[in-house]
């Protein structure tokens, strides 16, 4: 079998293997989580509105400078509808993660991402990973690491 049909296989192989996951410029994919205060977080009600996923873990040190950052332009387009919510890929439960969000003063949302939200969303290996979906639902950005603030700020308007 000649090289360029061996790369041709491998690559039918991974596209039929590939798990499937939430690709840029289509729908997000529903879920349902309970965020820090016991509230159902549901994406299908936050439909019409600007959303902003951010993974992160306790531990990540760019996670620690940009969720203060998300929680302030929460705030600045809360009125144009935004809606910024950080998902912990923390394992040691919500406590934890309740001091550490106190700690920090952020006031948007927070849950913890399951494994069903996970697959559905992932693969996230690294932290933070932000995601940004339109009023209509689609998911029209993926960044992978720590962004700045005026960047966010920039993909932010593009939703608005």
């Amino acid at each position: 079998m000649r090289t360029s049909s061996r790369v041709i296989l491998a690559l039918a192989w991974l596209a039929v293997s590939a798990p499937a996951f939430a690709q840029q410029d289509s729908p997000a994919p529903p879920f349902s989580v309970r965020d820090l205060e016991g509230r159902t977080v549901r994406l299908q009600d936050l439909r019409g509105r600007p959303v902003v996923i951010e993974f992160w873990a306790t531990w990540c040190a760019p996670c620690r400078v940009s969720m203060p950052e998300l929680d302030a332009l929460q705030e600045r387009y809360a009125d144009q509808g935004l809606v910024v919510l950080g998902l912990s890929l923390d394992e040691d439960g919500s406590a934890p993660v309740k001091r550490f969000v106190d700690k920090l003063g952020v006031k948007f949302r927070i849950a913890l991402a399951n494994e069903k939200l996970l697959a559905q969303y992932g693969p996230i290996r690294s932290a933070p990973t932000t995601l940004f979906i339109n009023r209509k639902g689609i998911l029209v950005r993926r960044v992978v690491g720590y962004v700045d603030r005026e960047t966010v700020e920039t993909f932010i308007r593009e939703l608005l």
